[in-house]
């Protein structure tokens, strides 16, 4: 994990771009005439014009994360030698978004270092998601890590108060195992404060969420885990540097790639299919956040695709550009084959190598940066979310609202046990997808292989049945991701929305309400926001059938 001193693969990313070439070196060579790269170092808003100036000068502080904080890397390194001196086993993230996708990434890429605690992020308020992972940990010997930038997330509050509680009634002092990471002087901070944790990570304000991976909400889980953060800091520093001002756009690492991203979804391939190397295969999930809510707004919008079910069945479509992303060294012949088939079916493509895993660091900064420029490419503001907030609202709203009896899905939902209705409601909801589109499955259900196998069955069934790319998300985990694509977006999408019973009870303690109203609060509040926006939606309450039931949705398409 440590002492890889290979330097980060700082080249432009390989394009096989086909008709969409032209318009892509179009796009430099205008970049390059009209000096793109010094302008977005020097956070010219001129190069945005669809965003506000304030947006332009308080978003970019990613930009300089990469010169890191010298006595912030020492700090990390010495807290997580601390943590592991003090027989800490266990270390859970309790976020959100931009607090947990990047943790998550760390974690699956580079493993649990020989002697250092395991890591767990909790990104589910379903009510069987929680107290599983408390029933999976020794309470005296986790590390609680309660990340919000803005302090007042929802999820994150609701963790908190859960744990902190199941902590206290072991008969240790929690203030002990809790860690806040947030930005300066928000409500969390404050609470943290009074309640004496361990440590308060103060985060960059002016770094978005999504931007985040390489401040103390990516770097405080990593160097828990014991990865090598000078080593990953310096290629992410490599990287900046080979993205600099004065580097031409043809040869820039970062806009080469942006131009064919913008360039691709200004000409009709807008759904980016992300294939990876084994050890990168949870960095899509962190791209997702990124594409979807920095291009998803006022009608327009790429569609980030992770883990779709055939990647290397082109469809006869040119609506999708395949990304792959491989580590050197590592053999994949599934992936190998892949590729070359899309090769001969002329499928857009862009390739990226990684010199090891530790180019990780370079590439979250690669993409960030060509994100936030192919933001300009496609016209919109990459640094807000508007349509975030709408769904928050809206849940908050249903949330004030008196229980229903039984506690059950909406009415709008039809029943996975009523055959005949269920088959009715899937073939309208099916015949109602837009051309063209997508299809996004969002599973308000309990995460786990066995689940997420079903819903990747599912999957299959839908995308043969329709032609059309699919994405999946559990929820709320891609309310905090590709929801701002899926109301603010393009009108493309067609959604499934899956529900529960939502058992057993959990409260939450302190805040008069249970895990269960919660997750039903958000699902009702994402629904009326996506009629709202005239999306095409259909829900289904799975009772409490589980998996079976799933399968049963997926023998309704296939009928």
């Amino acid at each position: 994990m440590s002492g890889s001193s290979s330097p980060a693969s700082v080249r432009p990313p390989r394009l096989s771009l086909g008709p969409l070439a032209e318009a892509v070196d179009r796009r430099l060579g205008g970049w390059t005439d009209g000096d793109a790269p010094t302008r977005i170092w020097e956070k010219d808003p001129t190069f945005w014009p669809a965003a506000p100036a304030a947006d332009v000068a308080s978003r970019l502080g990613w930009m300089s994360l990469p010169t890191g904080d010298a006595r912030l890397i020492a700090d990390l390194t010495k807290f997580a030698d601390e943590v592991r001196g003090d027989g800490v086993t266990d270390v859970a993230v309790l976020g959100m978004g931009g607090s947990s996708l990047a943790p998550q990434v760390y974690a699956a890429t580079f493993g649990t270092r020989a002697g250092y605690p395991r890591l767990h992020v909790l990104d589910s308020t379903h009510p069987l998601a929680v107290p599983t992972l408390a029933g999976s940990l020794d309470l005296r010997r986790t590390l609680f890590v309660v990340s919000s930038k803005s302090g007042t997330t929802l999820e994150p509050n609701a963790f908190l108060a859960y744990f902190w509680e199941e902590v206290a009634r072991t008969g240790v002092n929690p203030g002990h195992q809790f860690v806040a990471v947030t930005d300066p002087d928000t409500a969390l901070d404050r609470l943290a404060t009074a309640r004496g944790f361990r440590w308060i990570c103060r985060a960059p304000p002016d770094v978005g969420g999504r931007y985040s991976a390489l401040t103390v909400f990516g770097l405080l889980p990593a160097a828990l885990i014991g990865v090598d953060l000078p080593a990953l800091l310096d290629r992410a520093r490599a990287m900046a540097a080979g993205c600099g001002p004065d580097v031409a756009a043809e040869g820039h690492p970062a806009l080469v790639l942006a131009a064919a991203v913008g360039e691709a979804a200004l000409a009709g391939a807008d759904k980016l299919v992300f294939v990876t190397s084994s050890s990168l295969a949870s960095f899509p999930s962190w791209g997702e956040q990124l594409v979807a809510e920095s291009t998803g707004k006022i009608g327009k919008g790429i569609v980030p695709v992770a883990d779709e079910v055939d990647p290397f069945d082109p469809m006869g479509r040119r609506d999708r550009l395949i990304v792959s992303l491989t580590v050197r060294g590592e053999s994949n012949p599934t992936l190998e084959r892949g590729l070359a088939s899309l090769t001969a079916a002329g499928a857009p493509m862009i390739e990226i190598e990684l010199g090891d895993r530790l180019d990780l660091g370079a590439e979250f900064f690669r993409w960030e940066m060509a994100i936030a420029a192919a933001g300009a490419v496609v016209g919109i503001d990459p640094f807000d979310q508007p349509d975030v907030e709408l769904a928050k609202d809206l849940a908050r709203a249903a949330l004030k609202a008196p229980p229903s009896p039984s506690g059950a899905a909406p009415d709008a939902a039809v029943r996975a046990d009523d055959p005949g209705g269920l088959a009715d409601a899937v073939s309208k909801w099916m015949s109602s997808a837009p051309p063209g589109g997508y299809a996004a499955i969002q599973a308000y259900l309990p995460p786990g292989m066995a689940m997420t196998e079903a819903l990747q069955r599912l999957r299959g069934k839908i995308r043969r049945h329709l032609g059309s790319t699919t994405t999946l998300g559990y929820g709320p985990r891609f309310l905090h991701s590709t929801g701002q694509l899926h109301k603010g977006g393009p009108p493309t999408g067609a959604f499934l929305q899956l529900v529960d019973d939502s058992l057993p009870i959990v409260p939450v303690p302190g805040m008069d309400v249970t895990f269960g109203r919660i997750i039903r609060a958000q699902a009702a509040g994402d629904a009326t926001a996506l009629r709202q926006r005239g999306r095409p939606l259909l829900t289904v309450d799975l009772g409490s059938g589980g998996v079976d039931a799933v399968d049963r949705v997926g023998e309704a398409v296939h009928g």
